[in-house]
């Protein structure tokens, strides 16, 4: 058996074997410099050292590069679901370059790897090895919503079915907030007209109901709200049927407040020998990207440019493409503008 020091525990090896194309050779001995299979060992990842117990020591690991392109993956049948799912894991445990995470917003599976070679092969594995027929597409990008305007709003939800009803009644103003301001909410019922205990339930359902703007169910963003006044019922009023209310008061506010669609923008920085520059400059200004800056470093050029996201998939290829494999780039979150 031999000790790995990662996980402090030791592996049995059944067999020792050297791989010749698609035929495997059994050995008694491997020497140094020798590239050979063991059988048997369970907890092994790439990148770990195995060695004989007596010798406590771990070989630094080698670096894998970042991965630069991403896809969303899904399976064809619901009932795939948990074995695509495991399936992934197992190939990210035993391939540094490809990774996964589950997008919160969208919901999508987002797998990134070196290339669209990469994930093709991947999505051939899960076929061959794990049985679960997957498709590829592009990830779906989180937009989000906002409004140009001011707006009055007023929610009524009143419901009479025998026995006790529901009353909830609230007018709200929606104003438009300072970019990356943020949501503020903020109250003005003077005169007992929405009883305290209700109020907080009334913001509760504005809250709820910007999670889904108007414009195409995206989240809301950049508002301020203040609550004026509305009336209740000392039977009826309830906290659900105010939050209703609030709900209501909202969507009939935004309706009127201009509302418009945002997209996430990146800051897209490329690093490209002199000789590619126009070429890339003139892709990035097809993705409807705005160049903010260039500087020259030695013999290379720094193009800096914000590009919406929507743009940007299947970049690393192009870019690739356009300069031979010399130029490389990096991408990260820059701030939400409006759709054209």
């Amino acid at each position: 058996s031999l000790y790995n020091p990662r996980t402090r525990k030791s592996e049995r090896i059944s067999r020792l074997m050297i791989m010749k194309s698609n035929d495997r050779e059994d050995i008694e001995t491997a020497y140094s410099g020798d590239i050979c299979a063991l059988i048997g060992v369970k907890d092994v990842a790439t990148g770990d050292t195995l060695a004989d117990r007596a010798l406590d020591l771990r070989l630094e690991p080698p670096t894998f590069p970042e991965p630069v392109i991403s896809m969303s993956i899904e399976p064809a049948t619901k009932a795939d679901q948990e074995k695509m799912s495991i399936g992934l894991q197992r190939l990210a445990e035993e391939d540094p370059t490809f990774t996964l995470v589950s997008n919160e917003e969208t919901g999508q599976m987002i797998i990134s790897g070196m290339g669209e070679l990469h994930l093709e092969i991947i999505r051939d594995r899960l076929f061959r090895e794990f049985k679960v027929e997957a498709t590829a597409g592009k990830p779906q990008i989180a937009y989000r919503e906002t409004i140009l305007g001011p707006a009055d709003g007023e929610g009524k939800f009143i419901r009479q079915s025998g026995g006790r009803g529901q009353y909830g009644h609230a007018i709200i103003k929606l104003e438009p907030n300072e970019t990356g301001k943020g949501v503020e909410l903020e109250n003005k019922v003077v005169g007992g007209s929405i009883p305290k205990e209700y109020i907080k339930p009334t913001f509760n359902g504005i809250t709820e109901a910007a999670l889904n703007g108007v414009v195409a169910g995206y989240p809301v963003i950049d508002f301020k709200v203040t609550l004026v006044e509305g009336t209740f019922h000392d039977v009826d009023s309830s906290e659900m049927a105010f939050k209703m209310a609030g709900i209501f008061a909202f969507k009939d506010a935004m309706k009127k407040a201009k509302p418009i669609l945002l997209e996430p923008i990146m800051k897209v920085e490329v690093t490209t020998p002199d000789e590619y520059q126009g070429e890339l400059m003139g892709d990035l200004n097809r993705r409807r990207g705005q160049i903010q800056g260039m500087e020259t470093r030695g013999k290379l050029c720094v193009l800096q440019a914000n590009v919406p996201l929507e743009t940007m998939f299947g970049y690393s290829t192009d870019m690739r493409s356009l300069s031979s494999g010399r130029a490389d780039y990096t991408m990260t979150p820059s701030h939400f503008e409006q759709v054209p």
